[in-house]
């Protein structure tokens, strides 16, 4: 099992400061006079590719040249950020990498992981569609499917924590997005080495909670399709390595609506100026439904990327809810 022992969380930043800079945490006082508490926001958004996930991406690819060094390339299934961070980090070490998308997938994302070095392929219409396509051209062609969790993701991923943490460290509650869930072990994981008191919330959408029906239940439920713009936390199904951490672990779960969430990206927007994708969104939509309770605390938010679809963000920031087609999710 994958040490979270402050010290290998510690050591797992170093090697992630070795390629990008922390991000910043900032108490944004338009924020605070919205939500009537303190509000610091974990800028994810500001990471070289406009996600968390380049953080996981690097303690991964370390951990796979180490232990399997006759590796020489890899391929994975994302719908944009996961398949941003894994080329990148596994071009710089000298690996090849295909990534599998959905027809549809947003092509801003698409362009994005070309130019990190990709091959890019589509196939299906859906996310299970395209994981099924990568993991039959892994043993066609001997490539190395990674998956959307790992320990070595969350080692990587705790950086955030850890900066934030250290920043502020008397905080009351944060509020994580949770998709495959290693932004939400990954923020615990820091928490607890640090030996802090603070809450940890996982967010999901209430139109795919199946995370926070898991968590709930004490076992995996799944979720058949999915009805949300917010693609970074469309999970059926949730990883059970994953549930068996933040399980006993994280204070509880909250659940937003797209509506909800296309608020919080219009208030992200008027108050801090930054762009947030659908996921990016969801914890503050959560401290929003939540902020008579939260009301005089000190509380994170964790703005986990900001890789929206142009033409989305129009509507969005026009006023309107981007309505999707019921289709299966991760």
């Amino acid at each position: 099992m994958t040490d979270l022992s402050l010290a290998s969380l510690r050591s797992a930043a170093a090697m992630v400061h070795a390629q990008l800079p922390p991000t910043p945490q900032y108490g944004w006082p338009l924020l605070g006079q919205r939500s009537g508490c303190e509000v610091w926001v974990k800028h994810e958004n500001h990471t070289p590719t406009g996600a968390f996930k380049v953080r996981g991406a690097i303690t991964y690819i370390d951990w796979l040249t180490a232990t399997h060094p006759e590796v020489k390339g890899i391929i994975t299934a994302t719908r944009g950020n996961h398949g941003q961070a894994q080329v990148r980090a596994a071009k710089a070490a000298g690996l090849s990498v295909t990534i599998v998308v959905p027809h549809g997938n947003a092509l801003e994302k698409n362009r994005a992981m070309r130019a990190f070095g990709a091959n890019l392929i589509e196939h299906g219409h859906d996310f299970d569609s395209a994981k099924a396509e990568a993991l039959r051209l892994s043993q066609e062609q001997g490539l190395f499917m990674v998956p959307a969790y790992h320990r070595e993701l969350v080692r990587g991923v705790a950086s955030y924590g850890l900066e934030l943490f250290d920043a502020v460290p008397d905080l009351d509650t944060v509020y994580v997005p949770v998709g495959c869930g290693s932004g939400l072990c990954g923020t615990i994981a820091a928490r607890d080495a640090l030996g802090l008191k603070t809450k940890v919330v996982g967010v999901v959408s209430a139109h795919v909670d199946a995370a926070k029906r898991s968590f709930e239940a004490g076992r995996l439920i799944s979720s058949p399709t999915a009805y949300t713009f917010a693609d970074g936390v469309a999970v059926c199904t949730p990883v059970q390595a994953a549930l068996d951490y933040f399980g006993p672990r994280a204070d509880r779960f909250v659940a937003v609506t797209d509506d909800e969430v296309a608020q919080a990206i219009r208030i992200y927007w008027e108050d801090t100026h930054n762009l947030a994708e659908g996921a990016g969104a969801v914890a503050l939509a959560a401290l929003m439904q939540e902020k008579e309770a939260m009301r005089g605390k000190k509380v994170a938010v964790i703005l986990s990327g900001g890789n929206g679809d142009r033409s989305q963000m129009a509507e969005i920031l026009g006023g309107a809810t981007p309505r999707v087609e019921l289709r299966k999710a991760i």
